[in-house]
């Protein structure tokens, strides 16, 4: 069972999928034309949606995962960032192509980097902790 406060981190996440689903009506408006949008960013509003969903729930699984499991400190919070990545990525993919027909992404691109790396800090921290805690708790 989760604790309290990873209770209410998941009971927000939850709600961020009616957001996410909202953004899908906006990238279907956007890529069926009623919404004027570029091939750029088209794409990147595709990716930034579809980050936005597999983060979320491959974060909220990592942490009812680690919490399940006991994975010692620090890794079960370094794990929770899987869920910064979910706003951080899509963030990128989403602002980087702001305005009327952009031919590149602005400097806001740096987002879907940082979001990228943090993603990478926390899976290792999950598998790691994972790994120690299954070591440690062999009979």
């Amino acid at each position: 069972m989760l604790d309290s406060t990873h209770q209410v981190i998941a009971g927000v996440v939850l709600l961020t999928v009616i957001g996410i689903a909202y953004g899908g009506r906006f990238v279907f408006t956007a890529v069926t034309g009623r919404f004027p949008a570029n091939d750029l960013q088209k794409s990147f509003f595709r990716a930034g949606h579809a980050h936005a969903g597999v983060l979320v729930i491959l974060g909220l699984l990592i942490m009812v995962i680690v919490q399940a499991n006991g994975v010692p400190e620090p890794f079960a919070t370094i794990s929770l960032g899987v869920l910064v990545a979910a706003i951080l990525m899509p963030t990128g993919f989403f602002v980087s192509v702001i305005g009327q027909d952009p031919a590149r992404p602005n400097r806001a691109i740096m987002l879907l980097w940082i979001g990228a790396a943090v993603l990478g800090v926390g899976l290792l921290a999950a598998g790691v902790g994972l790994i120690i805690q299954g070591i440690t708790s062999a009979p």
